[in-house]
């Protein structure tokens, strides 16, 4: 048995990590100031006598008794909606709280995993993007605050690894879905399966041709886990390299859904990325891992969670 602590625990990603640690029979204190976390997510662990939840924001003094042997940092608003609606809370849990939690880690004698982002490559001007691209990001512009948190969190990371000598970890992760996400968080998949099943018309931002991959979360936590156990301190995309435009993934969630909804188009939001699609050639040489849940199967598990946990039935 391990011993972990994942800080964002009861958010989207930071759940399903939980619940897979805690199935392999690892110990697991969960971290979370539930900002933009859901108590419900891991209401199914409470009862473990392996799972503690604790309520506390990482921007703040971290104080544990017991040992931790890998600390998993995931917290942070992730969603478009919540780091333009929480700015300044963004840069902080990326700045503060990863500085909280590598600490911990070097009291500890730790190892530490760090939740890092695609959004470090910005409105990239390669393709599939690669660890070794620098990145375009607008440090000034609205979605540079989740953008420069993710950044500096990595910068920070590799400090303390070459200065401290902490064994580090960086996952970049791109677009991933599941179970558990918010209805209202801004990404596009819980935006088109709740627009769908509720009969309102599904909204394009730009005019479609923007692509995306998207990664079903399984898949994501079981690299993660990989990467965790694993000897590499430079950053690694995790993600599905398949790539698909947004008007064909809107349609594809209306043929899922069955619906009878309306595609509509809205201006493209400021430095909002035309392409992201990941090469994995790091974490398939590395770690042996790639994706193996097929698009169409892992849209129908989310659908029917969607459908289930938040009453909404198919159009008619």
């Amino acid at each position: 048995m391990k011993r972990f602590l994942v800080t964002g625990g009861s958010g989207f990603i930071g759940s399903h990590l939980c619940e897979k640690l805690i199935s392999e029979n690892h110990r697991v204190i969960c971290i979370d100031n539930l900002i933009t976390g859901n108590l419900r997510n891991i209401s199914h662990l409470r009862d473990n006598s392996n799972f503690t939840f604790l309520r506390q924001d990482v921007t703040e003094y971290i104080d544990l008794d017991e040992d931790i042997d890998c600390i998993l940092h995931f917290a942070s608003p992730a969603s478009p909606i919540d780091y333009l609606e929480l700015p300044i809370q963004t840069l902080k849990v990326g700045s503060l709280g990863t500085h909280k939690a590598l600490g911990l880690a070097k009291a500890k004698g730790s190892s530490f995993l760090l939740a890092s982002s695609s959004e470090v490559y910005g409105d990239p001007l390669v393709h599939p993007q690669r660890e070794d691209y620098w990145g375009n990001v607008n440090p000034i512009g609205p979605r540079g605050v989740y953008d420069e948190a993710k950044r500096f969190s990595e910068a920070l990371t590799m400090a303390y690894h070459r200065v401290h000598g902490i064994k580090t970890r960086i996952v970049r992760i791109f677009n991933t879905f599941g179970p558990r996400m918010r209805k209202n968080d801004g990404r596009v998949v819980p935006a088109f399966i709740s627009q769908a099943l509720s009969g309102e018309p599904l909204t394009i931002f730009g005019d479609g041709s923007q692509t995306r991959s998207f990664c079903y979360i399984t898949d994501l936590v079981e690299g993660i886990v990989k990467l965790t156990n694993s000897e590499i301190c430079e950053p690694v995309n995790l993600g599905n390299p398949n790539e698909i435009s947004i008007t064909d993934f809107a349609r594809l969630i209306l043929s899922l859904t069955g619906s009878k909804s309306e595609i509509i188009f809205k201006p493209l939001p400021v430095d909002d990325p035309k392409v992201r699609k990941p090469d994995i050639s790091r974490a398939k040489q590395e770690l042996g891992w790639e994706p193996s849940v097929e698009l169409e199967e892992g849209l129908k598990k989310t659908i029917e969670w969607f459908s289930q946990d938040l009453g909404l039935g198919t159009s008619d």
